[in-house]
């Protein structure tokens, strides 16, 4: 069966003119599979709706976390925090026989040779740091003094860790073991950027700090990736680095993607290549 491996992200479909958009994403032909790169939305039936909706559609559904699935919103009738509630997200997917990154990774067969792909749950460490900031300690003082703080600081609890970043570390050691075994080509799938540099045309640099970490620098070669997906940073675009491609696939908010002459433009292909993206 001929299928193409597409993805999106960044769907917050608690806004209605996404959950619109969400609801008209269609599958090109009968097998394609589809790359869901985080931050469907922040309250847990929300996800669920948005997951379920996209599995009738496509042969395969591959999710990953971004960080507003893992918020704690005061008014999500979920409660759970931390481990608990990226657990409880888990069960929900295999419920709708979505994949999760704690799944067997699944081999996609729709191109010249086998790719695994690599659904990353990674979190960040505070090591995309602003410029002069030597310590995580110094970065979040200069982006308390800017005002550009990541919600995730009152939202997203890391227990039963006591910080974000010592998750973070965990989830690297665990899913780098992981990575090492795999021996096909693989396409790699995180909410945030493997490397710090699409984060470098942030309108404000200090939000990057909130967006990967560099114990990853390497893991698209290392991996031998044919690609990396991901998205929170909602600015769409294909870049390279290391002969590799990245593909930012958000959908973002209505205020960001409506003005675009192509509004969407969703969902984007990643495998086989699409000759006409523009790389930049």
């Amino acid at each position: 069966m001929t299928s193409s491996l597409y993805a999106v992200s960044d769907l917050h479909v608690s806004y209605p003119e996404n959950r619109d958009v969400v609801s008209g994403l269609r599958a090109e032909s009968p097998g394609d599979w589809l790359l869901v790169a985080g931050d469907v939305a922040e309250r847990f039936a929300s996800v669920e709706w948005a997951l379920g909706t996209l599995r009738e559609k496509f042969a395969k559904v591959i999710w990953v976390p971004g960080n507003h699935e893992l918020w704690t919103p005061p008014d999500d009738p979920v409660t759970l925090r931390g481990v608990a509630r990226y657990e409880a997200l888990v069960e929900m997917a295999r419920r709708l026989d979505v994949v999760t990154p704690e799944d067997p990774y699944p081999v996609w067969t729709g191109g010249a040779e086998p790719v695994t792909i690599a659904p990353l749950f990674l979190l960040y460490d505070y090591t995309f740091r602003p410029d002069g900031c030597a310590t995580k300690a110094e970065g979040l003082a200069y982006a308390h003094q800017t005002g550009v703080v990541c919600t995730d600081e009152y939202l997203l609890h890391p227990d039963p860790y006591p910080t974000r970043d010592a998750w973070s570390r965990a989830r690297v050691a665990t899913t780098e073991a992981r990575l090492a075994e795999i021996t096909t080509p693989t396409v790699l799938v995180n909410h945030y950027p493997l490397v710090r540099e699409p984060t470098r045309v942030l309108r404000y640099p200090e939000f990057a700090q909130w967006c990967g970490t560099e114990a990853t620098a390497d893991w698209h070669t290392r991996f031998n990736a044919a690609a990396m997906v991901y998205g929170h940073l909602h600015i769409p675009r294909t870049t390279v680095y290391d002969g590799i491609r990245f593909d930012e696939v958000s959908l973002g908010y209505p205020r960001e993607w409506q003005p675009r002459k192509r509004p969407h433009g969703l969902p984007r292909r990643i495998l086989p290549p699409d000759p006409t993206r523009t790389v930049t």
